[in-house]
This record gives C-alpha cells, sequence and structure tokens, in this order.
C-alpha cells in the first residue's frame, strides 16, 4: 500500500481541490491500493469538518503545531504503508501519478526514493511568481516524491527544527544522497501553479532556514564558504535580473529581497 502525506495549514480551498484528484475512481491506481492521510496545523481552524462531512475516505489527525517539517513526520508517523507519498495542500495530483510510482516500485525492488515531475499550471507571467518545479529530476521537492517506510524512519524523517517551508526538503535530500541515489519517475505529475511571493513577509523565515542549513553542516567558518557564497550571490544578481527584465520588471520587490537575502547569507 501506498500512503499519501498531506501537510495543510489554513488552506481549505486549495486542500479540496487536491483531494478531488486523489478520490476513488481519480486516479488510475485502485483506491485499495493507497490511503489519504491529512496532518492539520491549523490553529485558527482546521480541515476536520471539511474532510468528515466531504471526503470520509481520508484519513484526518491534528498536525503538531511545530511547522511544515514536524507535520509531515507527523502524518508518517500515523500511515500504514510500506511506501511514502508526499504531496501538498496546494497541488493537483494528475491522474496516473500514483500508478506511475507504484509501476517503479513493483518492477524496480532496488529503488528506495522516487521523484515525480512538477510542472506548474500555465507559463510563469511575472518574476515574483514561484513554484517548485522538477522538470528533470534531482531536486526531491517535498511536493512530491515517494519514499520507502525504512529508509524514511533512518532517517528520522525532515527535521523538525526547519519551524519555516524553507531548507528543510533541501535538507532531506542531503541527508538521503548520503544513503542512496533517487530515481526520477516523469510520468508521476503533480501541477504546482504559481503563487505569488509577498516580498519581505517571509524574508525573516527564510534568512533563519538558511542559517541552520549552514551552521547544521559546518560550513559557516570557512573562508572557502564565504567566497563561495560570494561567487553565488554575483551569479544571482546577474541571472536574476536577467529573468526580472525579461518580465518587464514585474515582481523588482522580490528582485530586491532576493538579492538582500543572498547578500546576508555571505556573512553568516
Amino acid at each position: 500500500m501506498l500512503s499519501v502525506i498531506i501537510p495543510t495549514c489554513h488552506r481549505n480551498d486549495l486542500l479540496a481541490l487536491c483531494l478531488n484528484k486523489l478520490a476513488p475512481g481519480n486516479q488510475s491506481l485502485p483506491f485499495n491500493n493507497y490511503e489519504v492521510i491529512v496532518s492539520d496545523d491549523g490553529i485558527e481552524s482546521t480541515a476536520e469538518a471539511m474532510i468528515m462531512d466531504d471526503y470520509p475516505w481520508v484519513k484526518w489527525i491534528e498536525g503538531p503545531k511545530k511547522g511544515p517539517a514536524a507535520n509531515r513526520n507527523n502524518g508518517a508517523n500515523c500511515s500504514c504503508g510500506e511506501w511514502l507519498v508526499f504531496t501538498d495542500d496546494d497541488c493537483l495530483p494528475e491522474k496516473e501519478w500514483l500508478k506511475s510510482y507504484q509501476k517503479q516500485i513493483y518492477s524496480n525492488h532496488y529503488l528506495y526514493v522516487l521523484e515525480g515531475r512538477t510542472i506548474a499550471d500555465r507559463p510563469q507571467n511575472r518574476f515574483d511568481e514561484q513554484a517548485p518545479l522538477n522538470l528533470v529530476g534531482n531536486k526531491l521537492w517535498s511536493c512530491n516524491f515517494a519514499i520507502k517506510r525504512d529508509l524514511f524512519l533512518k532517517l528520522n524523517g525532515f527535521d523538525d527544527s526547519f519551524p519555516f517551508a524553507a531548507m528543510e526538503d533541501v535538507d532531506f535530500y542531503t541527508r538521503v544522497l548520503k544513503h542512496t541515489s533517487t530515481h526520477f519517475v516523469p510520468e508521476a505529475i503533480v501541477i504546482h501553479p504559481w503563487r505569488k511571493a509577498k516580498p519581505f513577509d517571509t524574508f525573516n523565515k527564510h534568512l533563519k532556514s538558511h542559517v541552520y542549513f549552514a551552521r547544521k553542516y559546518k560550513s559557516t567558518s570557512s573562508l572557502s564558504f564565504r567566497w563561495t557564497r560570494s561567487k553565488i550571490f554575483i551569479h544571482i544578481l546577474f541571472s536574476d535580473f536577467r529573468e526580472l527584465f525579461k518580465f518587464r520588471m514585474k515582481g523588482w520587490r522580490y528582485y530586491i529581497e532576493k538579492c538582500c537575502l543572498n547578500f546576508c547569507l555571505i556573512f553568516i
């Protein structure tokens, strides 16, 4: 059995669209081959009533209120499947999503981690539109991947010291690669709509997550780290400006935020 884990927090409208795609009969994989678990970090409101009324086949559980990393772990801890499949509440899995994963699992018993193809719902219109696209693999974004339960437990899941939705999946991928490689499944498609960033609303969260990641891997104290970060900063400065210019400066505030973030990371 596959266990689909969906963390959510105050996004019932988007969650409903996601669950509609996973409803019995809407996936080509028979429903008795998978379960759907929603771990809900909502404080002001939750999705429990909506799920009880409209999606009784979904298992709703209360989240730990410690951020998305801990919320994913919470869902995994309450699952039954030999394989865990992760997506987010604002994603739209295609009809062949789960069946494509299961096909790879049955035909390649040596695999432990599968990453699917994540695409956008339309062409990008502005620089400040965001979506974690994965078109050719080697990214393992948390919105579309599958992992064997045994390995997930061996890795202790996501690091819940990341309290925000930033860098926790990069950290997880870093630890995965110490044990095994990933296998890209282009047929396992999830649509992630573009989301417009709100400049500087999440700046401190992203900065704290990047700082924690760098310190975790003990890279901040070396001169080589600072030199590398400086080169990255210069590269992003010019490459992002080309992108910004392509969109006729739509989203320039987000460009300023990214520059400030990368500049700060030189000195952490």
